[in-house]
């Protein structure tokens, strides 16, 4: 057996969507990580196919999202028949303020497009990799794994993450409960083109009442990219069904059957009976028999190792919440093990993975099982916030371990929420307006928003954020500010930027004094004149809320202050006055070593 101690800093087990994002996420803070998966070449199933708003949001700050946008189709929304008659439209038009909308992509074309991204920051998935076993100690996790020559490999590591299905070796090691239930029903999936005259864009959901008047037989289908191109599912015939029956490895009973899968002809035998419309089925790609469970973990890590995505949490597919939500425990996690592996924080901050993702998890198990059984008027929720629910765009870790304080008037965006995206940011040379997502992309750290239109206050607020963290800093004029406090005029351009990022174009910059001692909490310096730059110094960039949408979004209580974490969540939310008491809870809270304060993560 070969045994390395090598620079490998994670190790992720593996390489479906929430792996991959994972790896992607860790190579973005700077974390050399391996990526392993025992399959010899990434599966041709569409399995999962939904991309909800939220995740967009993520690969935008990531800079993947505009090679997702032009492979994938948009998901307009959901025509339900009942017996041949449309009962319901479900529109999934989204406010004008979210950036994008629901969207559908084969998993193997995610999977594919993730795949380059990592591989452009040096991480290439190892393939017919497989972690055989693994143990854990106080100060690393060493891993046995089998590669595709057949030789056995012995890895030291300082942590793993298990992003490994229903089936986790991960999971089953670390001795994880996994406590659940399981439809009994069979279903059948198949890649197909459609020829009927139903409007493209829409998902479809068919049902046929029995004599009862109780639902019986459905059919749904999914729009995949290509003309008529669809994924459907509906319940697998008695005569089909492959003998496996409920005796799966580890009692789950979850995802594609192997063996046979059905034939066009079976797929076609079954919407000629559920179809609202005549269909005519061709180009099968590929079919599959599959079963439903519903589990959750009891916890989503011990120690140095961890799970996500399906090795954590396997729920019914309606809504498309499972890829999604894994991709967003791995954005979650990622980021809080950068800080650690960096020596940035410590350890202590890994627990609050658990704490923030698992509630989420246990939310979406249970709202899918309840849509899968009852249909999506189980919730008594008004259409926009189902909608918003459904797009992932309202899960947050209010009252969690890093919200802190619950600063801010009613209706506004705190602590823990997602960090809305908003329009209208100028500055005085580009000529044309950004998004908040403009200014963010491409910064993988922490940023500090802060808001006001006194350029002395807003210089002051500059000074304590450099004093206590180092942390990039933006500053948002306020719509009404005077022009004498206007960007050009508050400006010092003499400095470096400190984003942590490319500047966006034409960003002017506002200079803050000297940092004091990394750590150390301390007031903002003297008030200058409005409009007069403090003493010279890294510069800052400047953005005007032009159209007023940030002040709109995100409801300042006069001069404010925001800290937005690496997923794209609020941290924290203070007055500016408050500011250097602010950053430092927050800090705190991350756990964040007071001898090595936060860096600028740079791509190993």
């Amino acid at each position: 057996m070969a045994h390395q101690r090598s620079t490998t800093d994670v190790l992720i087990v593996g390489a479906g969507p929430v792996g991959l994002s994972a790896a992607a996420e860790l190579r973005r803070h700077g974390v050399h990580c391996r990526l392993v998966d025992r399959l010899p070449a990434r599966l041709p199933y569409a399995k999962a196919v939904g991309i909800q708003p939220r995740t967009l949001e993520l690969w935008d700050r990531m800079g993947l999202v505009r090679d997702v946008l032009e492979a994938a189709v948009p998901l307009r929304g959901q025509l339900a028949f009942v017996d041949g008659r449309e009962r319901d439209r479900i529109e999934l038009t989204m406010p004008p303020e979210v950036p994008y909308g629901f969207a559908a992509l084969p998993q193997y074309e995610t999977e594919r497009l993730l795949e380059q991204y990592v591989a452009r920051m040096g991480t290439v998935v190892e393939r017919g990799t497989e972690l055989v076993s693994f143990a854990q100690d106080r100060d690393g996790v060493t891993a046995r794994l089998r590669t595709a020559s057949g030789a056995d490999e012995e890895l030291r590591v300082p942590y793993l993450i298990g992003c490994d299905g229903a089936h986790s070796v991960v999971r089953k090691t670390l001795g994880l409960s996994f406590g659940g239930g399981a439809f009994q029903e069979e279903y059948m999936l198949g890649d197909v083109v459609a020829d009927w005259d139903l409007p493209s864009g829409y998902g479809i959901r068919s049902t046929r009442l029995g004599a009862d008047g109780s639902p019986g037989d459905v059919l749904v289908c999914i729009p995949l990219p290509g003309a008529g191109r669809y994924r459907m599912s509906m319940k697998l015939p008695p005569e089909l069904s492959p003998s496996r029956g409920a005796d799966a490895p580890d009692g789950v009973a979850h995802g594609l059957e192997g063996g046979r899968g059905p034939s066009l002809a079976d797929l076609q035998d079954v919407v000629d009976r559920l179809a609202p419309r005549p269909a005519r089925l061709s180009g099968l790609r590929w079919s599959s028999v599959f079963r439903i469970s519903h589990r959750i973990v009891d916890r989503y890590g011990r120690g140095r190792v961890f799970v996500a995505g399906d090795a954590a949490h396997i729920h019914p597919p309606t809504g498309a919440q499972g890829m999604n939500t894994g991709v967003q425990d791995a954005c979650n996690l990622a980021w809080k093990l950068a800080l650690v592996v960096r020596g940035e924080a410590e350890p202590a901050l890994l627990g609050t993975y658990d704490a923030e993702r698992r509630p989420v998890g246990e939310e979406v198990v249970g709202r899918t099982v309840r849509h899968a059984v009852r249909g999506i008027e189980a919730d008594p929720e008004d259409r926009r916030t189902l909608l918003l629910r459904e797009a992932q765009l309202l899960v947050g870790y209010r009252g969690g371990p890093l919200a802190g304080d619950p600063y801010g008037p009613e209706g506004a965006p705190r602590a823990g929420d997602r960090a809305p995206d908003c329009a209208g940011l100028t500055t005085p040379i580009a000529a044309y307006p950004l998004r908040l997502l403009d200014v963010l992309r491409g910064r993988p750290g922490h940023v500090v928003l802060l808001y006001g239109s006194d350029g002395a206050e807003l210089a002051g607020a500059v000074e304590a954020v450099r004093a206590v963290g180092d942390l990039p800093a933006i500053v948002i004029l306020a719509a009404d500010a005077d022009e004498t406090t206007g960007p050009g005029d508050l400006s010092s351009r003499g400095g470096p930027s400190t984003s942590g990022g490319p500047p966006s174009p034409g960003a002017a910059s506002v200079s803050a004094g000297p940092s004091s001692p990394a750590g150390r909490s301390v007031p903002a310096g003297p008030s200058s004149p409005a409009g007069r730059s403090v003493p010279a110094g890294p510069s800052v960039p400047v953005y005007r809320d032009a159209a007023g949408e940030f002040a709109r979004l995100y409801l300042p209580d006069g001069a404010t202050g925001l800290v937005v974490r690496p997923d794209g969540q609020l941290g924290a939310r203070f007055p500016l006055a408050g500011t250097a008491a602010a950053l430092s809870g927050y800090l705190r809270a991350l756990s964040v070593r007071q001898d090595a304060p936060l860096r600028h993560p740079v791509v190993a």
